[in-house]
């Protein structure tokens, strides 16, 4: 792979191009910096809906069959996602369609109609979106886990918003939205894949150089609130219990966020993983277990999911609390960190195999950060990180008050108890 190539255009539009002339695939990723954090009370879900009304029809192609039939016919994939902090459009195929891909993301970018019709049908889809995500416990964990930790703010609350908000939106609505923040200075174009940089840099110019340059809506910082430790229990019918746990961590970009990583993995990514030998392998006491960490432009999560019988619920809290006090005492051997290490690059060079995966990889950063590093990057400060590194890390995550557990399942709040974690 050949070094990215990153510019800025006089309107402020910002193009990320990352060569690969073997790659077999190319993608075009247009990320705009919105998504549900920068919404206010009466537009929450709104950054997602928007996402899905732009495929519904432009000034030159009006109907989304119109639009999916031209990808269709060259062989493309294109999708949409909203995330907290950004929302993303990409059309991702063989490399000689990447002028089309162009072509027709600036369309819709450009010239989206967001017809009222549309917008009252699209309205039904998302509400079911909704029912399948409170179907799924797995999900709703997560959910529970956020408003525990960050309570009304929008971090707190769904991206997808609820079935009230949705119902209440107008064209105007979504109008005024894009007003806001569909602006160049907040848009990166990425190109990924087997393109020549130039060719690809020049579509990008002919498309995106005459963008609106307004300057677009800021999001309030998110506060950080922590408690001694927090709970919250939603009761459902169901045979398993889901469990989260998560602590307010490091935002993207902070000097800890690559010894929090290693921790996270040598915590719970992979079957040889302390959660998992321990929960699964030891105890027999879950299917699933694992850890995570999620960083944004002003916080973090670090979480520990698992599902457990409902009668083990308190031994699963227990061991999980007496692994992290371990963390937080004990120093990790330096094979054990290796091993994490290893882990967590091998990971990251298995997730950008793919055109799409790399255009996401770099542009996400980029978008969040304002910078980004390259895998190569990533792996020296990976290798810098010692074992007092990681006790540090554990000992600044891993305290009472900032614990918060959620749990959804068949069991109601007075038969948990988080004595265990009272001692971190």
């Amino acid at each position: 792979m050949k070094k990215p190539l990153l510019k800025t255009l006089p309107n402020g539009v910002r193009v990320l191009i990352i060569s690969e002339p073997a790659a077999p695939t190319a993608t075009v990723l247009v990320l705009v910096g919105t998504g549900s954090n920068y919404e206010n009370d009466s537009e929450r879900g709104l950054s997602h809906f928007l996402e899905h009304m732009y495929f519904k029809g432009t000034t030159t192609m009006p109907t989304s069959k119109i639009i999916m039939e031209r990808l269709d016919k060259i062989g493309a994939l294109s999708n949409a996602f909203t995330a907290n902090e950004y929302t993303g459009y990409y059309a991702k195929g063989a490399p000689k369609h990447v002028p089309t891909f162009i072509d027709i993301l600036s369309d819709i970018y450009r010239n989206a109609t967001f017809p009222e019709h549309e917008i009252e049908k699209e309205k039904g889809v998302i509400i079911e979106e909704i029912n399948m995500y409170e179907d799924m416990p797995q999900y709703k964990v997560g959910e529970v886990l956020l408003q525990l930790m960050y309570g009304n703010q929008p971090a707190g609350l769904p991206t997808i918003g609820t079935k009230e908000s949705v119902r209440a939106f107008k064209r105007k609505d979504f109008i005024s939205y894009k007003k806001k923040h569909y602006h160049a200075r907040n848009t990166i174009v990425v190109v990924a894949g087997g393109v020549p940089m130039s060719e690809a840099y020049r579509h990008v110019i002919r498309a995106f150089g005459t963008l609106d340059t307004a300057r677009p809506a800021s999001k309030k910082k998110v506060l950080v609130q922590k408690k001694s430790p927090s709970l919250s229990v939603v009761t459902r019918s169901i045979d398993q219990a889901h469990l989260a746990i998560g602590f307010h961590a490091f935002r993207a970009g902070h000097r800890a966020t690559a010894a929090a990583a290693l921790l996270v993995t040598l915590l719970g990514r992979g079957m040889s993983s302390r959660l998992f030998q321990v929960l699964r392998e030891e105890m027999g006491a879950a299917y699933y277990v694992g850890a995570a960490q999620e960083s944004f432009s002003d916080h973090g999560v670090v979480e520990i999911t698992a599902g457990v019988d409902r009668v083990r619920i308190n031994e699963v809290l227990a061991r999980i609390a007496t692994l992290l006090h371990e963390l937080t005492t004990t120093l990790v051997t330096p094979k054990e960190l290796a091993k994490a290490r290893e882990y967590a690059l091998g990971s990251a060079r298995l997730g950008l195999e793919s055109s799409d995966e790399v255009a996401g990889f770099y542009g996400v950063q980029l978008l969040v950060k304002g910078s980004y590093k390259t895998l190569a990057a990533i792996a020296r400060e990976y290798r810098a990180v010692t074992p007092a590194d990681i006790r540090r890390v554990a000992r600044t995550l891993f305290t009472a008050r900032n614990t918060h557990i959620a749990i959804v399942g068949p069991c109601t709040r007075r038969e948990v108890t988080v004595h265990s974690f009272v001692s971190l």
